[in-house]
């Protein structure tokens, strides 16, 4: 196992470092104030309206980096620094949140896969680690000098389990980036930000799709380790 605790070491490190920039990146940003004075409520509205959706309320939710959409009810969660504030970070985050409201209004493919998997991921993601280590620890038990490989059935299931948490997290790299491009192009088009503005708000917003590549690469990696423990109990 002290493959996996490399991979995991790795993988939280990496993790660590992007989300200290992105946090670093969002508090620079927090200071370039925008030059129309809109909040992020406000420019969430102003981004809903002209792409002609009239039933998403834009709304606040406590905690930091706490934004999202969440298409059930229709509403974009903004976090109450984004909510309130009146800069270059906020811009960029409200936009990029309705940018998922817009792939929900005109039913973005990526976004209708990935809302499928949602149910199976949360119970994949639930009981995966335990059905794995379960499995690695029934292999070990079973094996007789007959049966060399053991019992791999539980293991099996959980690498599948694990799979489908993998196959979701790269599902969400083209939602994040697609909701990132239609933002960028709206605030740019209909000059909500200045040029100056814009590039805080890009450089924002490629930060925070840092942060699900990295989340993408260390499933991959994690499941190519618990498929490898697998195959290679089938070979022996």
């Amino acid at each position: 196992m002290g493959g996996y605790y490399i991979i995991i070491g790795i993988s939280m490190l990496v993790s660590w470092w992007i989300s200290s920039r992105l946090k670093s990146k969002f508090e620079y940003y927090s200071k370039v104030h925008l030059r129309n004075g809109l909040s992020g409520k406000e420019v969430a509205e102003k981004m809903l309206r002209d792409n002609g959706i009239n039933d998403v309320q834009v709304i606040s939710v406590p905690g930091q980096l706490t934004d999202h959409y969440n298409p059930e009810n229709k509403t974009v969660n903004l976090s109450e620094g984004v909510y309130m504030q009146r800069n270059a970070a906020a811009a960029a985050v409200a936009a990029h949140e309705c940018g998922h409201a817009v792939q929900h209004a005109v039913g973005y493919s990526m976004l209708q896969l990935r809302s499928k998997l949602v149910p199976v991921v949360n119970i994949s993601s639930n009981l995966m680690q335990f059905v794995i280590f379960a499995g690695i620890a029934i292999m070990a038990a079973t094996r007789t000098i007959e049966d060399p490989s053991g019992n791999t059935t539980v293991l099996a299931i959980g690498v599948l389990m694990f799979a489908v948490t993998t196959l979701f997290a790269f599902i969400t790299l083209p939602v994040e980036y697609d909701a990132s491009n239609r933002a960028m192009k709206w605030l740019k088009d209909t000059g909500t930000v200045t040029s100056e503005e814009y590039v805080g708000v890009q450089d924002s917003l490629k930060w925070a799709a840092r942060t699900y590549v990295v989340a993408a690469i260390g499933s991959l990696a994690q499941l190519l380790y618990f498929a490898s423990l697998l195959m290679g109990g089938r070979r022996d």
